[in-house]
């Protein structure tokens, strides 16, 4: 397992893109659409979400044994996203969430 990115709920998403790359020097965008937009700046990833669509959050990256096998630990039901991945969102104490996510693998 390793961590993956920080979700932040923002009102707009090109905004908060826009004010993430004039503010932190280097800040590359990885991907933006309207509901979501995900960059890379000082080397940690942070995708900023919609409130109505995803909520605040830390991810950590696993492969699909390990999802699996921590969805049937926790009860949680996987979701697959449109862009392929797979994750679970699992809640802490103080509400804090946690999502476990697992990439496609690649083909060849």
């Amino acid at each position: 397992m390793e961590f993956d990115h920080v979700a932040q709920q923002v009102p707009d998403i090109a905004e908060a893109i826009e004010w993430q790359r004039s503010t932190v020097p280097g800040t590359t965008v990885l991907h933006q659409d309207p509901t979501w937009g995900l960059v890379e700046s000082g080397g940690v990833k942070i995708a900023f979400v919609l409130p109505e669509q995803h909520p605040p959050h830390l991810a950590f990256r696993v492969d699909a044994e390990e999802l699996e096998r921590l969805a049937d630990a926790h009860g949680a039901e996987i979701a697959t996203h449109r862009d392929a991945t797979r994750s679970i969102y699992l809640v802490g104490p103080g509400s804090l969430q946690t999502e476990i996510i697992q990439y496609p693998e690649a083909t060849t």
